[in-house]
């Protein structure tokens, strides 16, 4: 539907592809006693022998919820087809890649090899329907499951979607043992949670925790919110269940914050209420339709509406780019465009237009609320198909161009950049279309404003302060009528790597 990508500068903690859970109740710690003789605390336990029993609320053991949900488990073990590698330079962490060192032997050895991967699933029917992660069973060319009583079955693929990173797969049989998501409840931070799944291959693993956080929003695509828990989560863990303290599911493991792969208590389930609506559909055959309008969004941060003269309360979602030919396009969606207003009800940011025009089917009609150049109107917008997930990985641009310097900085310095006119030269050295216009950054002084942004050479300048630049002399203008208004920034719309993204350049501070 549609898609972001932010302006990020600096290291960023990783986000693994795993998962995890726990148990729930209401701890009441044992309370304190001051002891009459002195100041020194006792705590009161309770009755004699009772000083390492659990404090009322908390489970006695979790022991009683693993068996009864254990059986319903199982551990998942596919192959999927990979590029054998051909000796050269390993990539670290990806045993199974490596980057060749030449054309191969002349067609003697395979190009592709099989290679073996795990995760975790749970029976949902007593037919033998199972959910995982999408993640886990794409590409899967074998997929087996192993049960709890040892067993194991050859399982196909029903349905999945990268959306959501959901999958159901299959085996033959009757009578499995299952369980059900919960719908009637949701989960509070605090609640006891419990995982089980299928961590490092091991099979048949419970960890306990608490719901941490609930609305986590870590999507790159925007789509998803989850459940953040602190149950101890590794690879293999991922597409199993989430289990609340009554041995009711309330989300799929799906993934771990992580610096360095492993667990560090930051794990993330989709919820129940989302896994059991895709799950449903892909059971009956159907295909996860979402709404699409084609247009790359941002939040509306501070310093965005401190550069426009905007209330610093207002909220929105901003267009940075829209796509050719998209819905957003053909209804006369722009950029810099701000979205306040769906359907009748307000847009809190980004992820919020994207989930609620994901909601839409495609051919609904949405009547979008935008601000545009400080002004209120209405754009009527059919919505689209939603591309796949790795369609819009494709048109975001993921490669990396080189930073490569002009021989000569040559052009006009304004606030620390260095820019000029596009010229046939600059187009071929920065791969800029014949349909895009604006002025390219040639230089930036490292000891000013822009320099501190560290934007790189060749980034090109499509508009300034809500005007199109495509002269020095424009870009000139444009920053003097922002200071002219008492601003303490320009906002900058500029082109990297292939996509529109929003900047804002700080003026230099007069001393």
């Amino acid at each position: 539907m549609l898609k972001r990508k932010e302006f990020i500068l600096g290291a960023a903690v990783s986000l693994t592809l795993a998962a995890a859970a726990t148990a729930g109740g209401v701890i009441q710690w044992p309370t304190a006693e001051a002891a009459t003789a002195s100041n020194r605390l006792v705590p009161n336990a309770g009755a004699a022998g009772l000083a390492f029993a659990p404090p009322q609320g908390a489970p006695l053991s979790f022991a009683d919820i693993f068996q009864q949900v254990a059986p319903a488990v199982v551990q998942i073990d596919v192959k999927t087809r990979v590029q054998r590698p051909r000796g050269g330079l390993t990539i670290p962490g990806f045993p199974f890649f490596a980057v060749p060192e030449g054309q191969g032997r002349g067609g003697a050895e395979p190009e592709t090899q099989l290679a073996p991967g795990t995760g975790s699933g749970f029976f949902i029917t007593a037919d033998g329907y199972i959910v995982t992660n999408n993640h886990v069973v794409e590409n899967a060319e074998e997929i087996k499951v192993k049960l709890s009583d040892g067993r194991e079955l050859n399982a196909r693929l029903i349905g999945r979607d990268e959306g959501s990173d959901l999958a159901v797969i299959k085996v033959d049989g009757d009578a499995f043992p299952f369980v059900t998501f919960e719908e009637a409840s949701e989960p509070r931070v605090g609640d006891w949670v419990i995982a089980v799944g299928n961590p490092f291959g091991l099979g048949g693993t419970a960890t306990a925790g608490i719901v941490s956080a609930k609305s986590r929003d870590i999507d790159p695509g925007g789509l998803n919110e989850y459940l953040q828990i602190d149950a101890a989560i590794n690879r293999g863990n991922s597409g199993g269940p989430t289990f609340d303290i009554y041995g009711r599911v309330i989300g799929v493991n799906t993934a771990i914050f992580s610096p360095s792969g492993g667990s560090v208590g930051i794990g993330f389930a989709i919820p129940a209420a989302t896994a059991k609506s895709v799950t449903d559909r892909l059971m009956r055959g159907e295909e996860i339709e979402r709404g699409y309008l084609g247009v790359t969004i941002q939040n509306l941060l501070p310093e965005v509406k401190e550069a426009l003269g905007l209330d610093a309360a207002l909220k929105g979602a901003f267009i940075a780019e829209v796509t050719a030919g998209s819905p957003g396009a053909r209804a006369g969606l722009r950029t810099e465009d701000i979205v306040v207003g769906l359907n009748g009800e307000k847009i809190e940011s980004s992820s919020d237009l994207t989930r609620r025009v994901a909601r839409a089917k495609p051919g609904d009609a949405l009547r979008l609320e935008i601000l545009r150049e400080g002004r209120r109107q209405t754009v009527d917008v059919r919505a689209g198909r939603r591309p796949s997930e790795s369609d819009l990985n494709t048109q975001r641009g993921l490669s990396e161009p080189e930073d490569e310097a002009p021989s000569a900085n040559q052009g006009t310095v304004v606030e620390g950049l260095t820019v000029a006119p596009l010229t046939s030269a600059l187009r071929q050295r920065y791969d800029v279309p014949d349909n895009i216009n604006g002025v390219v950054i040639t230089g930036v002084d490292a000891d000013t404003e822009a320099g501190k942004l560290r934007i790189p050479v060749g980034t090109l300048i499509l508009r300034a302060n809500n005007r199109s630049v495509t002269t020095a002399a424009e870009f000139r203008e444009a920053v003097a009528a922002a200071k002219s208004a008492g601003r303490p920034s320009v906002l900058l719309l500029v082109r990297h790597n292939g996509s529109n993204l929003s900047l804002v350049l700080p003026f230099a501070k007069s001393e």
